[in-house]
């Protein structure tokens, strides 16, 4: 699988870190309790099709990438820098 990075171009997807899901909101620390905390870190939903995906490009620009692709066929339909695209956006 290839990713195509905004800042460095087509990659190959060793070069990135996968981090999972791009669209839990994490809960306020300092209000939240400990059963949203859990289900924040522990409860993910594992989709088939499109899906938004939170990657790390550690080998290259060392950007965080919002990547769509679809788990089933692994292609990918956009590629955005995280930090562009607000949080828990729906794709």
């Amino acid at each position: 699988m290839r990713i195509t990075c905004p800042y460095c171009g087509a990659r190959d997807a060793q070069e990135f870190g996968y981090l999972g899901d791009a669209n839990p909101q994490r809960p306020d620390g300092m209000d939240a309790t400990e059963a949203a905390m859990h289900d924040y870190v522990h409860l993910r939903d594992n989709p088939a099709g499109r899906h938004r995906e939170l990657w790390y490009h550690g080998a290259g620009c060392h950007a965080w990438l919002v990547v769509t692709r679809d788990t089933r066929t692994h292609a990918i339909e956009a590629v955005e820098v995280a930090r562009k695209t607000k949080a828990g956006a729906a794709a």
